[in-house]
């Protein structure tokens, strides 16, 4: 944490010299006066930070501004996976799907290959898509459906048709689907599918040629913050004074590993 106070020149109570009033008359004039400051937010995962000022008073009001590009950019939780393996399932038994690879994270993390956990409190678009590959001769109806905290969350559930296999190459299509979902934060979602058939597979698709074409993971999933949803405690939101005291102020923001995310204040009353 990095503070710097602006510093003019303040008039003796017991009095003063006309030149020393005009000098602080003026410089108020100009805006200039002892109330400004600049503050660098805590690294290392901090979500609060503290102002010291010996103007600040239990009422005070503090105008932050942030003062360069990293301080104003915006923070927005998401996060995107997938996996690189073939994924198979019993017949009619309740399956969750993992991911093996991290392609994106950002306020969001995965935790035992298949739990999207979601690190501030709000509503969330999780998305995923799935490649199903089915190698027998008749097409088979999978289900596919989400948890949030190891429980079924109600009327989640799809159903998608896998073609059956054709000419020596098994049946394919890509599920794909996105369902809005509120967290508190550490929440976690899974995802769970069923078929009635051993024969379909998640199946992930090497490089091709003929044309050359990328590899085609087994399953993608993301996962988007949307709002606040009215969640009141652990909310991502910019910096803002969450408390004043007689010569200093918090300031509550996401945990913060960002160096150099600095703030001009104003203190007010």
């Amino acid at each position: 944490m990095t503070i710097v106070n602006q510093q003019y020149r303040k008039l003796n109570p017991a009095g003063a010299t006309p030149r020393e009033i005009s000098e602080v008359v003026n410089n108020l004039m100009d805006g200039k006066s002892n109330n400004v400051g600049t503050v660098t937010l805590n690294t290392g995962g901090a979500s609060t930070t503290t102002i010291y000022n010996e103007r600040i008073g239990y009422s005070s009001i503090i105008l932050l501004s942030p003062s360069d590009d990293i301080s104003s950019t915006t923070f927005y939780p998401y996060g995107a996976w997938q996996d690189s393996t073939d994924q198979t399932a019993s017949a009619n038994t309740a399956t969750v799907v993992t991911c093996n690879t991290t392609d994106y994270e950002l306020g969001t993390s995965i935790a035992s290959s298949s739990r999207f956990t979601a690190g501030y409190s709000g509503l969330y678009n999780i998305q995923f898509s799935f490649q199903f590959n089915n190698t027998d001769t008749s097409i088979h109806t999978v289900s596919v459906w989400f948890r949030k905290n190891g429980t079924d969350i109600a009327n989640s559930n799809s159903d998608f048709d896998v073609t059956s296999s054709h000419g020596g190459n098994p049946g394919a299509i890509i599920a794909a689907l996105n369902f809005f979902i509120a967290l508190a934060k550490n929440d976690y979602i899974e995802i769970v599918w069923s078929t009635p058939n051993t024969g379909v597979t998640i199946q992930q698709i090497p490089t091709r040629t003929t044309p050359t074409r990328p590899a085609t993971p087994s399953v993608i999933v993301t996962m988007q913050y949307l709002s606040a949803n009215g969640y009141t405690a652990d909310i991502f939101t910019a910096p803002y004074i969450s408390a004043t005291s007689k010569g200093q102020a918090t300031i509550s923001h996401p945990a913060n590993s960002v160096s150099g995310m600095t703030y001009k204040y104003l203190v007010v009353g």
